[in-house]
């Protein structure tokens, strides 16, 4: 049985009692009262409760959808909030949901530490921007743990790992979140440690504005996601790791407005163009940019939704001859195979529920689908 938070004077603190697992809403209460917006996650899950029916079907995005206005929880992060009765409906109803708490609206940096043992990649990816000679030996490196330290040490600073001035939370894989208050209003973005776009540390993801955390006394199937010590509050984020996270593209580029999806008119000009060979290439990179765009992200970017339209859309190309059937699909599997490795059989389900529902709406020159 899971059990109840034990709530501090001023409720500056709080540990379970009995067992290391809390009850799901007394979580999403907790952290709604410390102003981060929450969202429910999927049973046993670390990723967010489905989207309804509508929100499923191709081409559809959270922009302007009606189920957010309406209190509903589909898309994710986008969901999130603080609102105490809509909290109540939602754990109330179903309280096998987990809880996430979106980092952006809340404030929150949070430096995701990944246990995961592997073989490092090349040099220039350990940690990106600083050189690392071959006369280094980098023998017993192959974890996150590893590289923030030694980013950590080259900067003469203890690492995030061991900083137990603020909250920091044990994952059921062994890896560790920290997590900071960004304490301005600088949107710092996510990223994931093996990026090649932007990356604070090989095994080293950041979630920020974009992306969302799992909150702590959450369960999974692999296990609670467990709150270390006695601190539970975020520290401000450390002047160093702040200088890092700029310097390793972690802010928008200023007065450069964030990508936005290509809209049917654009695309559909595109082809009027032409199908030239020489132009399938830029038209499969318009199409799957924001797919790709999830990699900066481990979880909470859309993933699923990208992939969808994206297959929608080349689903349409496909029926209006602009490209063959084989040349998409192949496309889209080897996009969702970078961001999302491991996921096949997730994504071929995506892509192929997408294709149909584009083979059935011709994208044609000029025209309507």
């Amino acid at each position: 049985m899971s059990a109840e938070l034990h709530f501090q004077p001023g409720d500056s603190q709080w540990s379970p009692l009995g067992t290391p697992a809390a009850r799901p809403l007394a979580v999403a209460r907790w952290c709604a009262r410390r102003g981060w917006p929450v969202h429910p996650l999927a049973a046993a899950r670390k990723t967010p409760a489905a989207n309804c029916s509508e929100c499923r079907r191709p081409g559809h995005t959270h922009a302007g959808c009606p189920c957010l206005t309406a209190g509903r929880w589909c898309h994710g992060f986008h969901a999130a909030t603080l609102d105490q009765r809509r909290i109540d409906h939602w754990w109330g109803s179903h309280p096998d949901f987990g809880v996430g708490v979106a980092c952006g609206p809340a404030g929150l940096v949070v430096i995701d530490i990944d246990a995961h043992e592997a073989q490092p990649p090349s040099r220039d990816r350990i940690l990106p921007g600083i050189p690392i000679g071959s006369q280094i030996d980098l023998t017993g490196l192959s974890t996150g743990f590893h590289t923030l330290a030694v980013l950590a040490a080259l900067r003469d600073a203890p690492s995030p790992a061991e900083d137990s001035s603020t909250l920091r939370v044990r994952t059921p894989s062994g890896g560790l979140h920290v997590w900071y208050r960004a304490g301005d209003n600088r949107r710092w973005q996510c990223s994931a440690g093996s990026s090649q776009s932007r990356a604070l540390a090989w095994q080293v993801d950041v979630r920020a504005h974009g992306g969302y955390i799992v909150a702590p006394g959450t369960t999974t199937g692999a296990g609670t996601y467990t709150a270390l010590g006695e601190t539970r509050r975020p520290a401000l984020l450390p002047a160093w790791l702040a200088q890092e996270l700029e310097r390793t593209g972690h802010l928008p580029a200023p007065n450069i407005p964030a990508p936005r999806s290509v809209p049917p008119r654009a695309q559909q000009a595109v082809l009027a163009a032409g199908g030239a060979r020489a132009r399938t290439s830029g038209l499969l990179s318009t199409v799957l940019a924001p797919v790709e765009a999830c990699g900066a992200v481990d979880e909470g970017a859309g993933f699923s939704d990208a992939l969808n339209r994206a297959a929608f859309t080349l689903g349409g190309l496909v029926a209006s001859g602009r490209l063959t059937q084989e040349h998409a699909e192949r496309a889209l599997r080897e996009a969702a195979a970078a961001v999302r490795p491991g996921q096949d059989r997730r994504a071929e389900q995506i892509i192929r529920s997408g294709m149909a529902a584009g083979l059935s709406r011709p994208l044609t020159p000029g025209g309507h689908s």
